[in-house]
């Protein structure tokens, strides 16, 4: 395993009763607050009123940004960051799922930029070198964005979408209450462990790295997590405990702690960025449809025995299978959680998608390289294959 270094700022409220310590959070970085968020959910379950009496409890002066998209525009993001710059915004105040808060990130970047285009940064044209506080009141667990440096933002005019980390990007505080998670519904619920099972797949677990035992079972642990107790959710949305370990199972599958002394790119993730990037698809429920498909693409006798030992230790498949059978069995029993247990549809048929784009999309995932260098090494023609496994 390679040396690192672990760092992560990201101070955490979790519980029920944490919010009443929003206003004083608040305080510590200033006057003037940019309040980010998506939809109506936040409004419907009464949390954008609690939000909006911290906010006057803590005497600050605030502005408000909605309406951020399940995959947010690099528009909206140049739109809070001419707002942070005309009004001398102090400290952002993100409230909602993954989505808004890497939307709220890219803002906290732009609005130290001084162009006007925050593609600039996403692209890598430019670059700043600080980015504005961030507190963020997470209602869906997900992504990881609540405790990591990293966004991921779309362009809709070039149907781009690129993963960005601008310097100390982590959000400075969030606040995890798993009740304000109640209200996701079955779908958006699958969608999100599925997210949070690929972050571990994708960065760590699936890798031929050298890697240190003890995180590699904490990473087994947290997808056991995830099996355990997604159907739960679903099943009954309001069962604390099941709320309480998705989003604690979706803050430390990408906090960068599972990952230390590795790095590889991220295959699945790749792929189901040009997917969202095309098509506007829900980005959990892509990876769940690829993620099977690319493993048994990927299957052979170097990459069985780590497929198999996930099976073994996390679904619980026979351990006495060999390692060919034992790897395929571990796949079946994947594909059963994700599109049996989790209900989600299997295809990307089901969603409208055809493989009129498949040569373009393969030839973007692989990016100026040509490949994508993961678990196993990928090239368009790969990424194209896999992409037709998925119809």
């Amino acid at each position: 395993m390679q040396d690192f270094i672990f760092s992560n700022k990201t101070k955490i409220y979790f519980g029920k009763n944490q919010l009443h310590n929003l206003s004083e959070e608040i305080k510590r970085f200033g006057k003037k607050v940019l309040l980010v968020y998506g939809g109506g959910s936040i409004k419907r379950i009464g949390l954008y009123d609690k939000v909006i009496d911290e906010l006057n409890k803590s005497g600050a002066q605030f502005f408000e940004l909605a309406g951020v998209e399940p995959n947010p525009r690099h528009t909206t993001v140049n739109r809070g960051a001419e707002i942070c710059k005309k009004e001398n915004v102090d400290v952002l105040l993100a409230v909602g799922g993954g989505s808004t808060i890497d939307c709220t990130k890219a803002i906290a970047a732009a609005a130290k930029y001084d162009g006007d285009d925050c593609w600039d940064l996403i692209t890598h044209k430019a670059e700043v070198n600080e980015t504005l506080p961030i507190i963020s009141v997470l209602t869906l667990s997900a992504t990881g964005s609540e405790m990591d440096g990293g966004c991921v933002i779309s362009n809709v005019d070039t149907n781009e979408k690129y993963g960005y980390f601008a310097v100390d990007n982590n959000p400075d505080v969030s606040f995890l209450d798993p009740t304000n998670t109640y209200t996701v519904n079955a779908y958006q619920t699958a969608s999100g462990s599925a997210d949070i099972m690929s972050h571990i797949f994708d960065v760590a677990y699936f890798s031929k790295q050298d890697e240190m035992d003890m995180l590699l079972r904490i990473q087994e642990e947290v997808l056991r997590t995830v099996v355990k107790y997604a159907p739960i959710a679903i099943e009954k949305p309001d069962d604390y405990d099941a709320r309480a370990n998705l989003m604690w199972a979706s803050s430390w599958a990408l906090n960068d702690f599972l990952y230390d002394g590795l790095s590889q790119e991220t295959a699945c993730h790749r792929m189901e960025h040009e997917l969202s990037a095309f098509y506007d698809i829900t980005h959990g429920h892509g990876l769940a449809i690829l993620t099977p498909r690319w493993l048994s693409y990927i299957l052979d006798e170097e990459t069985a025995p780590r497929i198999k030992r996930f099976g073994v230790n996390v679904l619980g498949v026979d351990y006495s299978l060999g390692e060919m059978d034992g790897a395929k069995e571990s796949i079946r029993q994947i594909e059963k959680f994700f599109f049996e247990e989790l209900k989600l549809q299997s295809k990307l048929s089901d969603l409208g998608i055809g493989e009129e784009n498949f040569a373009l999309m393969a030839k973007k995932a692989c990016r100026k390289k040509g490949k994508i260098e993961a678990f196993t090494t990928l090239y368009p023609e790969d990424v194209e294959n896999i992409f037709r496994m998925c119809l």
